[in-house]
């Protein structure tokens, strides 16, 4: 897509999502917002033009997805690896897998953190590691003319990691206090109480780090890990850029040709529940001014027939500035400074949340108000306007995003490691503008039933519990 077609989806997407608050803003007075005679009408929704994915597979199972592109002289890498991630540590030891992708830039069995960092800079570009529930991803990019050296960096980084001694301490020192500081904050407990909820003693409850997981990462154990989880056969290595397919395959191979499997592969993750029954779960938080809300329930993985649908319809309830909540919640109720609701879907499973942050004295009155949206959601067909504004809302801010290489490499390892074909990152617009009224209202009586959900709030029991008491019986977290 050219600069000047990209400035014009942007323009559109920034004047739709003005049109959409004032419109808002003038109901909420009461009043009409007739758009201005002069303005011309939108051009039709296009997909995000992908030139065709060249798509191999090497001797040793290595997925090689190359996307040739004009523009940016630069080059992406993208390697993921699935069944890496989080869903892979053990019980005890949640958070492992972000301390093994974290360590992979920190050392090889060649270079030390220092080289490799002054290596990718002498490339152009910079290269890092990071862990999912359903895997890990090592990502890279450099100049066209370095292409081949900072492949072959990549493969040093993904496949050699030597977990020096003294880098993996600095690791765990900097991961502890990390945790410390997100262990004050509420939406971090509610997260993990609300994860519990959804998926009970599934893997995807424990994708937060925890100090056990933290301790467990030794230079031993995470060499151990290493060797179970990085297999080619479930590997994928994106190529994006201003490079040829011919080329790119080329370097692949040299880069991974010998990359092999040891031993047997570990078992995949299981799939996640679809229904769970409802929890409510009070996380203590004494002298707090404020609840933090969140409401959710299992729903489905992105491979599910329903993914599409779904987005669309969470995204009228709560994906942005002008969605239902956020604009019931914040701008006529004032309750809270920002309000959302969206589906998290993975490989395995998902789930929908929805939550805010709001003053003690109105945390019964927005769960009501949440649940009134869940409500009107389904048993009222979304009005054709608004329904149009949020497609093309969806639509501008997806291809936007993945405007650059780098972010179409990224979406396709994405879409990948959750099990979506490489032609979804082309359908994905079309298929959003299918959806109809009827279809929303369906996902909304499907998914966001209010008696279906559960509620997670973190807050002062004694300030709130009163408050609390419509909507069921409260405990604290199991």
């Amino acid at each position: 897509m050219s600069m000047k077609t990209a400035t014009t989806v942007l323009r559109r997407t920034a004047l739709a999502c003005a049109l959409s608050l004032l419109a808002a803003t003038a109901a909420h007075a009461g009043q009409d917002a007739p758009l201005p005679k002069e303005l011309p009408p939108f051009a039709p929704d296009k997909p995000l033009p992908v030139p065709e994915i060249v798509q191999r597979t090497l001797d040793n199972g290595l997925t090689v997805w190359v996307v040739p592109r004009d523009g940016v002289p630069r080059v992406d890498f993208v390697l993921a690896v699935r069944g890496a991630g989080n869903a892979a540590d053990p019980a005890d030891a949640a958070g492992f897998a972000d301390m093994l992708a974290g360590m992979l830039p920190e050392g090889t069995t060649r270079r030390d953190s220092r080289a490799i960092a002054e290596t990718a800079q002498g490339f152009g570009g910079g290269i890092g590691a990071g862990a999912g529930a359903d895997g890990i991803t090592v990502s890279a990019n450099a100049l066209p003319s370095h292409a081949a050296g900072m492949l072959a960096l990549l493969a040093e980084v993904a496949l050699q990691p030597a977990f020096p001694a003294d880098e993996v301490r600095l690791q765990q020192a900097n991961a502890l206090q990390q945790l410390k500081a997100s262990e004050s904050q509420p939406g971090f407990r509610a997260t993990r109480a609300l994860l519990a909820a959804v998926y009970g003693d599934h893997p995807y409850a424990r994708t937060q780090p925890t100090e056990a997981g933290i301790a467990a990462a030794t230079p031993e154990a995470l060499r151990a890990a290493h060797a179970a989880r990085f297999r080619p056969d479930r590997a994928l290595l994106v190529v994006a850029g201003r490079i040829g397919a011919d080329d790119a395959l080329r370097l692949a191979e040299q880069a991974f040709g010998d990359w092999q499997a040891s031993g047997d592969a570990l078992p995949e993750a299981p799939v996640a529940r679809r229904e769970a029954p409802p929890a409510r779960v009070l996380v203590q938080r004494d002298g707090s001014v404020q609840s933090t809300i969140r409401i959710g329930r299992p729903a489905i993985p992105a491979t599910d027939p329903d993914y599409v649908p779904m987005q669309l319809a969470s995204t009228v309830l709560g994906g942005g500035f002008s969605s239902r909540v956020n604009q019931n919640l914040r701008e006529d109720k004032g309750y809270t400074y920002g309000a959302s609701a969206y589906l998290a879907a993975s490989r395995n499973g998902g789930r929908l949340q929805a939550g805010a942050d709001v003053r003690n004295e109105v945390t019964g009155a927005a769960l009501s108000e949440f649940f009134s949206e869940f409500e009107r959601l389904a048993d009222e067909p979304v009005p054709a306007q608004e329904l149009e504004d949020t497609k093309r809302y969806v639509a501008g801010g997806y291809l936007i995003t993945n405007q650059l290489q780098g972010a179409v490499a990224g979406s396709l390892a994405s879409n990948w490691m959750s099990g979506l074909p490489a032609d979804f990152l082309g359908r994905y617009v079309p298929m959003i503008r299918q959806v109809d009224a009827a279809t929303v209202q369906a996902m909304a009586r499907k998914y966001w039933d209010p008696r279906q959900q559960s509620i997670v709030v973190v807050g002062d029991g004694g300030a709130i519990a009163g408050q609390l008491e419509p909507f069921g019986e409260f405990g604290p977290p199991r």
